[in-house]
């Protein structure tokens, strides 16, 4: 078991300089310095945008990230604007380390194309105890290899200051296991600051969602939790003027497929509904009751339209009434079940009668539910 730690938070704000030496021009890192405290040409060197630390590289560290880590000549080169190696002792240890965790030689090609700096890191002080700790969290070697390739941020955040805090926090909102699917599938939050998350938290407090929604949203739709809390406000609001009650996990499902790019989905999904025949009644009240087949893709949707009305002689407006049938797979669930619901469609048409239990089983082809509206 990890020991708790108390939250704390450490900020330092930082500027970069540009200097001019020679062939080479060095940015150096100041903390707490303004531009006007140095010379006039300091100041139209100032860059506060870029921590690259050389437009130069040199050769030998060009050379050890194609022959060493994998890089293309390509990736090799941009890779070493932003580290330049003095000898290659510190970063073989490094790479010797990635390897005994279990990454592969693709894996840790990502990781060094995308965080050159992790080969200047310190092995045993640096790396070894983030790798410790994500281990004791009961992460398999598999995951933990793929969850740094993915995001090798990870190892450049300060273990006490950030990913602790990150973990004490989490945990007391999710069991462990949640908390290692969160890892695995929304690691960014163990690198970012969780001001956002605990202010969008307590709004929805305030508005009355129980713990076990917000569990739920953390768990499964962590990134949601992390945007601008001014944001985060206003797509409360939105669902809550859809009709959704925050007490109910779909609520939560809502959220997620309103937020950020989900929105421009969401909008086109209405228009392809509209072009079906469908009212704007009749697209809000489908996605009350089942928001995720509101984000799934454009191409899918159209293909299960056509499916269930073309092919199988489903009304349109009926397929709003159940829309869970949206959120199957075509190919598991209901292209392998158009036989038999084109049957049975066929010998109820008369009557205005859904079949959608027959669908929604996990295998076989049990004996049709008929749901009555």
């Amino acid at each position: 078991m990890v020991p708790l730690y108390s939250l704390k938070s450490l900020r330092l704000d930082c500027s970069i300089y540009s200097c001019t030496f020679a062939s080479k021009t060095k940015r150096f890192i100041v903390g707490e310095l303004k531009p006007w405290q140095f010379s006039l040409q300091n100041q139209l060197l100032y860059r506060p945008l870029t921590t690259e630390i050389s437009e130069n590289p040199n050769n030998s560290t060009v050379a050890y990230l194609i022959n060493s880590c994998g890089l293309s000549p390509e990736g090799a080169i941009s890779a070493a604007k932003w580290v330049e190696l003095q000898s290659p002792e510190r970063a073989d240890s490094v790479l010797a380390l990635l390897r005994n965790h279990g990454l592969s030689e693709t894996q840790i090609s990502k990781m060094v194309r995308s965080r050159p700096q992790l080969l200047l890191a310190n092995p045993e002080k640096t790396l070894l105890p983030k790798l410790a700790f994500f281990s004791s969290l009961g992460i398999s070697r598999q995951d933990l290899a793929k969850t740094l390739a993915f995001n090798p941020k990870l190892l450049s955040r300060s273990l006490k200051k950030q990913i602790i805090p990150t973990y004490n926090f989490l945990r007391s909102l999710v069991s462990e296991k949640k908390l290692v699917a969160i890892f695995k599938h929304n690691s960014c939050i163990f690198v970012e600051s969780n001001c956002n998350v605990l202010a969008n938290i307590g709004l929805l407090r305030e508005l009355g969602m129980p713990q076990s929604c917000i569990s739920m949203l953390l768990a499964h739709y962590t990134t949601v939790l992390m945007i601008n809390p001014e944001n985060f406000g206003q797509l409360v609001g939105e669902v809550k003027e859809m009709g959704f009650n925050l007490e109910k996990s779909t609520s939560v499902n809502a959220l997620r497929a309103l937020c950020g790019k989900n929105k421009l989905i969401w909008n086109r999904s209405r228009e392809v509904f509209r072009r079906w025949g469908w009212s704007e009644d009749d697209v809000l009240s489908a996605f009350r009751k089942n928001p995720q087949f509101m984000i799934v893709s454009e191409k899918k949707l159209l293909q299960a339209m056509d499916l269930l009305v073309n092919k199988m002689g489903w009304p349109s407006e009926m397929i709003a009434k159940y829309p869970v049938v949206l959120s199957l797979s075509l190919e598991r669930r209901l292209i392998p079940r158009e036989g038999v619901l084109g049957e049975v469609c066929n010998r109820i048409s008369q009557r205005s009668t859904a079949i959608v239990g027959c669908i929604s089983r996990e295998s076989g082809y049990p004996g049709c539910m008929i749901l009555i509206p």
